[in-house]
């Protein structure tokens, strides 16, 4: 039993093997993933596996294989502004990720069964804000977590612009997951064990395409026993930021502006060539069957005409290697949080610099 790509040491590293199989695509989705370390997603007790290319399943806590996660934010085709809708929303971990390339105009919904995953989802999220330098590098959509059944939110409820269902569809409830969508939106769920994109180009037009192979656990279906009446799960209402919100994102935006201006001028074109480290090689594998616990089983991925030339079971990528330096060559500098630095910097009462910080820690 093994993942569709090689397990990384770190995230970075993940994400450089899901880059060369082809699973990260575009630049936006690279930024978030690396952006979020997956392991802050885990129990202590269980981040040794946090980097391996395989599902992680604790009581009702559940994160998908890095390389599903990975085809479904290319199949969203995320852009800023955007409003997404979480079914099954887990750990956050997803919906986080979503929420960096959404950005302050976005809106970044989920919707899970259980209320101590939600608990759980918005430890991680509020750890995320606390201490993540990477929040300070974008601008972020926070996603809001409801429990609740998804087969039971309200029929008054908004469209949404992206859709993602983490748990198996039933056919039967194909036409209900497609009225969540606006005209131009994109649905992507797993559909009769396929990862499908669907896409809304008209009032009643759709576009399937089928994506990958899965088996998803299904969706659980209403209990009304205890009542005998339906739960409508009410989802939170589109805010309209603040005054005092919107000057914060302004000055926020200005100040990396700034920033980013003043690495130009001191470097020629404001980027400097981070330390290459010597590349191991990565193996790279077409995915067979892979059999994971009770929530997901997912198989090979869907053929394309482009594959034909491409179909060996095993194909060793080597890249080339720069020279071995020391050990001590090997270790970066600490990072730098230039847009904290230069808030505090700033002459301002102490508690507005911290407002302009989301009253982080350091």
């Amino acid at each position: 039993m093994g993942g569709a790509v090689s397990a990384g040491e770190d995230n970075d590293e993940l994400i450089d093997n899901l880059k060369e199989a082809q699973y990260i695509r575009t630049e936006l989705v690279e930024q978030a993933f690396r952006a979020i370390d997956r392991a802050d997603y885990y129990l202590e007790e269980f981040k040794d596996n946090a980097y391996k290319d395989l599902a992680w399943k604790h009581g009702n806590i559940h994160l998908s294989a890095p390389c599903i996660y990975s085809e479904v934010m290319e199949a969203l085709d995320l852009q800023p502004g955007l409003s997404f809708l979480n079914l099954g929303s887990g750990t956050g971990y997803l919906s986080s990720m979503v929420g960096l390339i959404l950005g302050p105009f976005g809106v970044n919904h989920g919707v899970e069964l259980h209320s101590d995953v939600i608990e759980y989802a918005k430890q991680k999220l509020d750890f995320f804000i606390k201490t993540s330098d990477s929040f300070d590098k974008f601008e972020f959509c926070e996603p809001s977590f409801v429990t609740g059944n998804c087969l039971e939110i309200s029929p008054d409820c908004t469209q949404y612009d992206r859709v993602y269902c983490g748990a198996g569809v039933q056919k039967e409830h194909e036409d209900y997951m497609k009225n969540l969508l606006k005209v131009g939106g994109i649905l992507v769920m797993p559909l009769e064990e396929k990862l499908t994109k669907i896409t809304r180009t008209g009032p009643s037009a759709w576009e399937t395409k089928k994506i990958l192979a899965v088996s998803f656990a299904p969706l659980i279906q209403p209990n009304h026993a205890d009542s005998g009446k339906s739960r409508l799960v009410h989802l939170p209402p589109v805010a309209v930021r603040s005054l005092q919100d919107l000057a914060r994102i302004a000055i926020r935006g200005t100040i990396k502006k700034i920033i980013h201006q003043e690495a130009m001028s001191k470097t020629g074109n404001g980027l400097k060539n981070p330390p290459r480290f010597k590349r191991r090689r990565v193996r790279r594998r077409r995915m067979e069957t892979i059999v994971f616990l009770d929530k997901e089983v997912f198989a090979s991925r869907i053929s394309n005409p482009s594959d034909d030339n491409n179909n060996s079971d095993d194909i060793d990528d080597e890249r080339p290697e720069e020279e071995e330096t020391k050990p001590s060559e090997l270790k970066p500098d600490p990072p730098v949080n230039f847009l904290r630095e230069k808030v505090l910097s700033l002459p301002l009462p102490d508690p507005l610099k911290y407002y302009l910080l989301y009253y982080r820690e350091k």
